[in-house]
């Protein structure tokens, strides 16, 4: 059994992988709006991560066979409680799946002889890609994860090559002229950039949901989660130096691929095609992956009674073909709900939105550390590293609009209120 165990290194390139996505290829240009002091935020951002990281850590170390939320927030703080971390993750991950649909379908265009500034092309292109997901999807988890492999190691080559060698091409002119483009204090600045900074590290957790898979949980999950982390973070920082040295801020924040941009500059023409095929096929991998988690979530989610039984039905393939089904759907919606002038701030809307709802639910984690069970008292330690993901929680929370806040506070409640009225049954696992 232990053979077909993962070890510390590839549980390490797991998590990091499951952060290097969509936020990578487009929130240079979200965070142009700003300027290239978002470095600093990039810093901020990686340390709360760290926090939230060491909880989810010592969370996989209480709970050897962690699957979802459910297995350490119920016994700690309720069925309430659970069932709002549970689902509100779940939402999040369907939600998120739009911002990387955004992403990809943003490099793609630049392929293809459409008008990309076109808001009904973009609506059409994103949906497309979604409801190509969904299809592969229904085939299965391995079609998946084999066509996931094949996004990874095709779409990051390119965008590796501009990170060795873009630096010849930094220009310290243009990253001191764009340090700050807001009129903004740099503090407020750099406080409000946590939020959709935060995007880029959201799958942080995934190393403590597999601690199953992985040999002597105990020690390699919090190496793995603590050192995918810190690839992802060092990742981002320099690559959004990069760019904010090569290209004006405000050339940044008007491009649907910032990266291709970069590209261009550094390699010439060329390379924005080679940049842009490589980035759209990495977010789609990225989509079609996600995709797979929201389908084992929800469906995981139904099996414990907190989604309607539909959500728990899985096909001959092994997928949660009819929740996928409503996922996408919804999914399609939401396109057009958060439907934007440019690319880049469809994408922040919808990243915003989804780093609420899922601090809401890393929050029910730091607090089942401290509060603890009968059978798991909480020692020092454990307290120590739930207040800090407590802290964590608060800070990003605090970074976001008033709006954002409350609309994930309203999401929240709407689904509580379903949960207590109607009150679903769980089904049995087949």
């Amino acid at each position: 059994m232990s053979a077909r165990k993962i070890g510390p290194v590839l549980a390490t390139f797991m998590v990091a992988n499951n952060m290097i996505g969509s936020g990578f290829f487009l929130l240079p240009a979200t965070l142009a709006r700003s300027g290239a002091i978002t470095a600093i935020s990039w810093l901020l951002a990686t340390a709360l991560a760290l926090m939230l990281g060491g909880a989810f850590a010592r969370l996989a170390r209480d709970y050897p066979n962690l699957e979802s939320s459910d297995d350490y927030v119920r016994p700690a703080l309720g069925r309430d409680v659970s069932f709002l971390a549970t689902t509100l993750y779940w939402v999040s991950s369907w939600i998120g799946n739009n911002a990387i649909a955004v992403a990809a379908f943003g490099y793609l265009v630049t392929l293809l002889p459409l008008d990309g500034a076109n808001p009904q092309v973009q609506v059409a292109g994103q949906i497309g890609l979604i409801w190509l997901m969904f299809a592969l999807n229904l085939l299965g988890p391995r079609p998946v994860a084999r066509f996931e492999s094949f996004c990874v190691v095709f779409g990051l080559a390119p965008v590796a090559a501009v990170l060795m060698f873009g630096w010849g091409s930094f220009d310290q002119g243009i990253y001191d002229a764009g340090w700050n483009v807001t009129g903004k204090s740099n503090g407020s600045v750099v406080f409000g950039a946590l939020a959709p900074i935060f995007w880029a590290f959201v799958g942080l957790e995934t190393g403590a949901m597999v601690a199953g898979v992985v040999r002597d949980p105990k020690r390699n999950v919090p190496r793995a989660t603590l050192a995918g982390i810190t690839i992802a973070g060092v990742v981002y920082l320099i690559s959004s130096v990069l760019v904010m040295g090569i290209v004006p801020a405000a050339d940044l924040a008007e491009s649907s691929a910032p990266f291709a941009l970069v590209a261009a500059k550094i390699f010439g023409p060329w390379a924005a095609i080679a940049i842009a095929a490589a980035a759209a096929l990495k977010a789609t991998g990225t989509l079609g992956g996600w995709m797979l988690v929201t389908g084992e979530s929800g469906a995981r989610a139904a099996q414990r009674g907190f989604l309607p039984g539909i959500f728990g039905r899985m096909n001959r393939n092994g997928a949660a073909g009819w929740g996928l089904l409503i996922v996408c759907i919804s999914m399609s919606g939401i396109a057009f709900f958060t439907l934007s002038p440019d690319v880049s701030s469809q994408f922040e809307i919808i990243i915003e939105m989804v780093v609420m709802l899922v601090v809401l639910a890393y929050a029910a984690a730091g607090l089942s550390l401290v509060v603890g069970t009968r059978e798991r008292r909480p020692r020092g330690s454990d307290r120590l590293l739930g207040v800090g993901a407590l802290v964590a929680c608060a800070l990003l929370l605090a970074s976001s609009s008033m709006q954002m806040l409350a609309g994930a506070s309203v999401v929240a409640l709407f689904a509580w209120i379903l949960y207590r009225v109607f009150g679903p049954k769980p089904v049995v696992a087949t």
